[in-house]
């Protein structure tokens, strides 16, 4: 079970870096710092979005407008942050 416990932990830490890269590379590409028509900018843009969407798109439909300021990757770091946590206190402590 712990074994478990510690797989799900890891699969969150994976996902944490996934939408930050996600949030950092919106950027880049709003600011046209990367070059957009390059194939392999395009696939990175293509498999963060995809990883990241079905996540983030309910949690912008739920929050209102912010005239620009999208909010919703801090919402999901922070219910990883607490699932992590969970997981790591009370889970495994009924485990152990």
């Amino acid at each position: 079970m712990i074994a478990l416990i510690q797989t799900l932990v890891l699969a969150l830490d994976i996902y944490w870096w996934i939408i930050i890269g996600a949030a950092i590379f919106s950027w880049l590409y709003a600011f046209n710092v990367v070059n957009s028509r390059n194939q392999f900018v395009g696939a990175i843009g293509n498999f963060l979005f995809r990883a990241t969407e079905p996540v983030l798109g309910p949690i912008r439909r739920i929050l209102p407008d912010l005239g620009g300021i999208d909010i919703s990757p801090i919402i999901v770091l922070l219910i990883i942050f607490f699932l992590r946590q969970f997981l790591l206190t009370t889970v495994l402590q009924l485990v152990i």
